[in-house]
């Protein structure tokens, strides 16, 4: 079964490398996907179907959407939508733009809110449909876009994982578009006539949020240099721990004799043996 066009192959391959790379879709798996209406989750409910019917390993699909509750938020085209394809779905109203007003501390970006209020909204539609995994729109410009936010912002070097498991270890979430770059999920959900509805959240799209400072800063920066976005990403898999400063990671030269004098006077020579030397 060929695909559509040279486009959606490539998405579906990226797709499907990242699902075997990370094991993300196992055999029996019922897939909750996230929906909001924007490119990156059309894109990602639209690929997992086609992968769907070509996959050797059987899995089901339903997609679900967090209505935060703001006015004008056109929940019915994702509702039809999904039905005009053959989409198993539910929509589950909330009132997270009022609470975001609340709770929403100075300064605080509200996405970053929004996104934990939403998890947390389908964390529970998740044991109520059954689902086993938790399927995200997440693409490469947000992993990376994320690993700087970190670093400028958090004083923290890290980004997303593609794999996660629920801190209670009852739930899995996945983000299968690791490997696909924005523009191509947006390239793709229009190639495909999804019709691209907004959050209507008074923030979306606002400039001088932090996440859209670093976009631009990466934007710039692979026209300069063309495949920096990848270079990024691969630097996500390629982590040495021992040129880091963290101590947990790499400790320090009294700490690391004091492991091995302790070891020493358990008769663990095997173990000591092992313990990075001096250097």
């Amino acid at each position: 079964m060929s695909y559509r066009s040279p486009l959606e192959a490539r998405v579906a391959k990226k797709t499907t490398k990242a699902i075997k790379d990370f094991n993300l879709i196992e055999d029996g798996d019922r897939v909750m996907v996230g929906v909001s209406g924007g490119k990156d989750s059309w894109a990602l409910v639209q690929i997992l179907d086609e992968l769907r019917h070509r996959a050797p390993i059987d899995f089901s699909l339903i997609a679900v959407n967090v209505d935060s509750g703001y006015k004008d938020y056109k929940h019915d085209v994702i509702a039809k939508t999904c039905e005009s394809r053959g989409w198993e779905s539910r929509i589950e109203h909330t009132e997270i733009g009022e609470l975001m007003d609340d709770i929403l501390e100075a300064n605080a970006t509200p996405c970053s809110l929004c996104a934990r209020l939403r998890r947390g909204v389908l964390y529970r539609i998740a044991g109520e449909v059954g689902a086993t995994k938790i399927a995200l729109g997440h693409h490469l410009d947000d992993f990376i876009e994320t690993l700087l936010l970190n670093l400028f912002f958090a004083g923290a070097l890290k980004a997303m994982p593609a794999r996660l498991v629920s801190d209670n270890g009852e739930h899995t979430v996945i983000r299968p578009l690791v490997y696909v770059e924005e523009s191509e999920a947006r390239l793709y959900a229009r190639e495909r006539g999804l019709e691209i509805i907004g959050c209507c959240c008074p923030a979306c799209g606002d400039l001088s949020l932090q996440r859209q400072r670093v976009k631009r800063l990466i934007t710039d920066l692979e026209v300069e240099h063309p495949g920096l976005k990848n270079s990024m990403l691969k630097a996500l898999t390629n982590v040495m721990p021992r040129h880091l400063l963290d101590t947990r990671l790499n400790p320090s030269g009294e700490l690391r004799d004091s492991v091995a004098l302790r070891l020493d006077e358990e008769g663990s020579h095997q173990l000591l043996q092992i313990l990075p030397g001096r250097h």
